[in-house]
C-alpha cells in the first residue's frame, strides 16, 4: 500500500514539474525573449519608418539652392527570405553576386528578425522595375526616402553633405538616428540639423506570407505622420556666386562677399569647387574618397579654415588702432627714403621712395616704412614697456573680429592668428623686446593668420565706420521667416568714427586714383575703397589679395578675395573683386569682354603656363606698355606699385 502511494505521488511530481517548466518556457517566450514575438509580428505586421522631407535651402531671393528627389531603400529581414532568382534579383538592383552575399551576410549578422538596410537609394526607374517582381522576393520590402538634389551644383563647401550615421551620432543624439539614417556632415546641412531633419512618422502594415501589404493596421490607429523639415533662406545671392565660382575656375583661393548692414553673406566661393551632387547616390563613397586625394583639395572651407598673412591689407587695421592710441593723426607724417631702418642694421624695404607722406598717402601708396614707424610708436613711445604695450595693441585688433572665431554658421571655423606677448617673450629668452622684433606685423607679415572671411568682415567694419553684424549664412528660417537675434546685435571694433574718413579716403585712391595699386579695377560710377596685397608665401608664389567695399557711401557690398600663388593684388584679386562689385551692384557687367576672358579662363592652379598680360602692346620709344584698348584693365599691368 505505502509503495502504491509512493509511486503515485512520484508519478504527479513528474507532473506538477513537467508542467512548471513548460509554463517557466512559455513565460520566457513570450514575454522575456522577444525574437518570437518580432517574428510574428514582422510575418503579419510591418512598421515603415515615414522620412521627412529635409528642409530645402533657398537663396537670399527665395531661388532654390538645394532641394529634394525621391528614392529607394531596398530593406531586409534575413528570416523571411526563401529561395529565389538570385541572378535576376541582382540584375534588377544592379549589384553582383558577390555584392548580395556580403550584404545577406551583413544583415544576417545584425538580425535575422529585424529589418536591417539591404541596398540604398535606388532610383525611381530601378525601383519601378524591381517593384515589378518584388512579389518573387519574400523577405524584402521598399522604404521611401528622399535625397539632395542640387540643380546648380553651386556653394557645395557651405550648404555641406548629407551621410548615414555613425554609431557615435547615434549615441550622441540618444537613439534619434538608427542604422541606416541620415545626417548633416557638414556645411549648413550639419549646422541645422535639428531644424532640416524634420520628424519621422510611421505606417503599421499588414503583409500576407508573399510579403505583400493588405492595408493598413487598425486602419492606421496607431500610424504617425511625417512632419517635414524647416525651410532655410540663405543670405547668398545664387547669380552672384556662380559668378565668383566662374570667376575662380582654375585658381585656388577664396571669395567672401558680405553686406555690411546686415552681416549676411552674399557669396561664400571656395575653389577648386566640387559638384554637391557627387555626394549624393549610390556612387558618394567612391566619389568621397577621390575628392579626398584631390591634391587641390575641393572640400577643405577656405574661407574659414585657410589662415594667410594679410599682408599689406592689414595696414588699413593698424592705421586705425594708431589713430585710436593717439600714436598717429591723419596729418602725421614720415619720411620714406625706400625702407625703414630699425635696431642696428634692421631694415624693412618699401616698393617705392615715396618721400615725405602722410596717412592718406601712405594707404593709397602702400608704403612700408610708413607703418614701421607707425607700428613703432604704438610699441615703443607709449610709456609703457614694449611687451605690455604690444598686448595693447593686440586687444585692439582682435576686436576686429582678428584671432578669434567671429561665429558663423558652419562648423570648423578656425581663429587665425595674433600671436600673444608671451609668445614673442619664450622666442626670444626674456620680455625686453621691442618692436624691431617683430616689424612684420606692421604689414601684415610674419606670424599672423587671418582667414578670408575675417578679410571681409574687416571690409565691413570699415564700411559701417566701426562696427559689424556677425557674418552669417542662414538669412532667416521657417515659413515665418524667423531671424536669430544674435545676428541683430551690433559688434563695436573700438574705433571713433572719425578716424575712418583718412582711412577710407586713401582706400578711395586706391582704386580711383591714376597712382593707386587697384586703379585698373576701378568702376565707372561706382566708388570702390579698396587695398591690394600681395602676400609672401614661403611655400611658393606670393598669394594676390584685394579687399574691399563699395559704394563709399551707404555701402552694399564688403569683399575679400584671395588666389593662392598667383602674385600682385592688382593683378588677379583685385579685378575679381571689381566685376563681383558690379555684378552685385548693377547685375551686369560694363567691362570690355576681353577683361572678363582674361580672368575666366586663366588657369593659376601650381604647375600650370600662365598668360598674364594678353592685348597688352609696347611703345616703340619708350618700351612702356600701353594698353590696346580705351578703358584700362588690370590684365594689362602687373602695377609696379603693388605692394609687399
Amino acid at each position: 500500500m505505502n509503495s502504491f502511494f509512493t509511486r503515485r505521488y512520484i508519478i504527479q511530481g513528474l507532473f506538477i514539474v513537467t508542467a512548471l517548466v513548460l509554463l517557466a518556457r512559455l513565460f520566457y517566450i513570450q514575454v522575456i525573449d522577444d525574437r518570437y514575438k518580432l517574428s510574428a509580428d514582422n510575418n503579419v505586421l510591418r512598421k515603415l519608418i515615414i522620412y521627412p522631407a529635409r528642409g530645402i535651402i533657398l537663396d537670399r531671393n527665395e531661388k532654390v539652392l538645394v532641394q529634394n528627389e525621391p528614392v529607394y531603400d531596398l530593406m531586409i529581414i534575413p528570416k523571411q527570405v526563401k529561395p529565389f532568382d538570385t541572378v535576376e534579383f541582382c540584375r534588377l538592383i544592379d549589384i553582383t553576386k558577390k555584392e548580395f552575399d556580403k550584404k545577406y551576410k551583413k544583415a544576417n549578422n545584425y538580425s535575422p528578425y529585424r529589418a536591417s538596410l539591404f541596398e540604398k537609394q535606388l532610383s525611381a526607374k530601378t525601383y519601378a522595375a524591381f517593384q515589378e517582381k518584388q512579389f518573387q522576393f519574400p523577405g524584402f520590402y521598399v522604404l521611401a526616402r528622399s535625397v539632395r538634389y542640387y540643380p546648380d551644383s553651386t556653394a557645395a563647401q557651405f550648404l555641406g553633405y548629407i551621410g548615414e550615421v555613425n554609431d557615435k551620432e547615434i549615441e550622441k543624439y540618444a537613439g534619434f538616428y538608427t542604422q541606416g539614417d541620415y545626417i548633416g556632415k557638414s556645411g549648413i546641412e550639419k549646422s541645422y540639423e535639428d531644424l532640416l531633419r524634420g520628424q519621422r512618422g510611421v505606417r503599421n502594415i499588414m503583409v500576407d506570407v508573399h510579403n505583400r501589404e493588405q492595408g493598413s493596421f487598425f486602419e492606421g490607429k496607431y500610424d504617425t505622420l511625417a512632419v517635414a523639415g524647416d525651410k532655410l533662406i540663405s543670405s547668398l545671392d545664387k547669380e552672384l556666386q556662380l559668378y565668383g565660382e566662374q570667376l575662380m575656375n582654375n585658381k585656388i583661393g577664396s571669395v567672401v562677399a558680405i553686406e555690411p548692414a546686415t552681416g549676411e553673406i552674399l557669396a561664400f566661393v571656395s575653389s577648386p569647387k566640387y559638384d554637391p551632387n557627387l555626394m549624393v547616390g549610390r556612387q558618394r563613397g567612391n566619389n568621397y574618397m577621390k575628392l579626398l586625394k584631390d591634391p587641390f583639395k575641393p572640400m577643405f572651407i577656405r574661407p574659414t579654415q585657410a589662415e594667410y598673412p594679410p599682408g599689406s591689407i592689414f595696414k588699413v587695421v593698424n592705421a586705425l588702432v594708431a589713430q585710436q592710441m593717439g600714436a598717429i593723426t591723419a596729418q602725421t607724417t614720415f619720411h620714406c627714403p625706400g625702407g625703414y631702418r630699425y635696431g642696428s642694421r634692421g631694415f624693412m624695404g618699401c616698393t617705392h621712395v615715396h618721400g615725405t607722406i602722410a596717412l592718406e598717402k601712405s594707404i593709397e601708396g602702400s608704403c612700408n616704412t610708413y607703418y614701421g614707424y607707425t607700428y613703432q610708436r604704438m610699441i615703443d613711445k607709449t610709456g609703457l614697456k614694449p611687451f605690455k604695450a604690444y598686448t595693447r595693441w593686440r586687444e585692439a585688433v582682435m576686436k576686429f573680429g582678428i584671432g578669434a572665431e567671429l561665429g558663423i554658421d558652419l562648423p570648423a571655423e578656425r581663429d587665425g592668428l595674433i600671436p600673444t606677448a608671451d609668445y614673442f617673450t619664450k622666442r626670444w629668452g626674456s620680455n625686453k623686446w621691442g618692436s624691431g622684433f617683430n616689424i612684420s606685423l606692421s604689414i601684415g607679415q610674419g606670424e599672423l593668420g587671418i582667414t578670408p572671411l575675417q578679410m571681409a568682415n574687416v571690409m565691413a567694419i570699415v564700411a559701417n565706420r566701426g562696427f559689424y553684424y556677425k557674418p552669417h549664412l542662414i538669412k532667416a528660417i521657417g515659413d515665418k521667416k524667423i531671424i536669430k537675434e544674435e545676428y541683430t546685435i551690433k559688434n563695436s571694433a573700438g574705433i571713433d568714427a572719425k578716424y575712418f574718413e583718412p582711412v577710407i579716403e586713401g582706400m578711395s585712391r586706391v582704386v580711383n586714383a591714376p597712382g593707386g595699386t587697384g586703379y585698373f579695377s576701378k568702376i565707372v560710377d561706382i566708388e570702390i575703397c579698396g587695398k591690394t596685397g600681395t602676400v609672401q608665401n614661403p611655400h611658393g608664389a606670393d598669394h594676390s589679395v584685394f579687399v574691399a567695399f563699395a559704394p563709399r557711401q551707404n555701402p552694399k557690398i564688403a569683399i575679400a578675395v584671395v588666389v593662392e600663388n598667383a602674385g600682385f593684388g592688382s593683378t588677379w584679386s583685385a579685378p575679381i573683386a571689381s566685376l563681383m562689385i558690379e555684378k552685385y551692384l548693377r547685375d551686369s557687367i560694363t567691362r570690355p569682354k576681353y577683361y572678363t576672358e582674361r580672368i575666366i579662363k586663366a588657369n593659376l592652379l601650381p604647375g600650370q603656363k600662365r598668360v598674364l598680360r594678353p592685348g597688352i602692346k609696347k611703345d616703340s620709344t619708350t618700351s612702356k606698355p600701353v594698353a590696346s584698348n580705351a578703358i584700362p584693365a588690370s590684365t594689362q599691368i602687373s602695377s609696379k606699385k603693388d605692394e609687399q
